[in-house]
């Protein structure tokens, strides 16, 4: 088989498992939270998008790795993860959702223009060394989960959960 078609069924294959996953014990999970604490987990698992950083080291990644791909993907990651951080810091106030959203258009659009700089750069699966397991594990988790916070930002809060949700823990 191809390394190509290896690379887009692995990727496939991850985004059904993950999506499954989401479906059984992770939206059931925080479809009744309020905003703020159903966004929190899934923050905190975006905040690992340093990982992007690693398309930067040589040897991790081979040689050949197109830098129009390599550096718009790894500062595009660590703003997102930085986003996701600050996100978590000013959670559950106003300024606290404005900022989730920022996150969350921010994170899904650098994933979207990761796809498309590394189709434009002629990227070959081969090219991400290591760093395979990005695109083909992880990508597929925050892809989901970017549904999932789009999901949790669209949700009306009824008062009582707004309630809950501003009272101190």
């Amino acid at each position: 088989m191809q390394p190509q078609v290896v690379f887009f069924v692995s990727f496939a294959f991850a985004l059904v498992a993950w999506g499954v996953v989401a479906a059984r014990y992770i939206w059931p999970e925080l479809r009744n939270k309020p905003r703020a604490q159903a966004l929190q987990p899934v923050l905190i698992l975006h905040s690992f998008r340093f990982v992007g950083l690693a398309t930067l080291v040589p040897g991790v990644v081979s040689p050949d790795l197109p830098p129009a791909f390599a550096r718009p993907e790894a500062y595009g990651d660590l703003v997102a993860a930085l986003l996701a951080l600050f996100t978590l810091l000013l959670l559950p106030g106003t300024p606290g959702v404005v900022l989730a959203w920022i996150f969350s258009i921010w994170g899904f659009a650098d994933l979207m223009n990761a796809f498309y700089q590394g189709n434009a750069a002629g990227l070959l699966a081969g090219q991400l060394g290591a760093a395979y397991f990005i695109p083909t594990f992880f990508v597929p988790l925050l892809l989901i989960t970017h549904a999932l916070a789009f999901r949790i930002l669209l949700q009306p809060q009824s008062e009582s959960v707004i309630r809950k949700n501003l009272q101190p823990a």
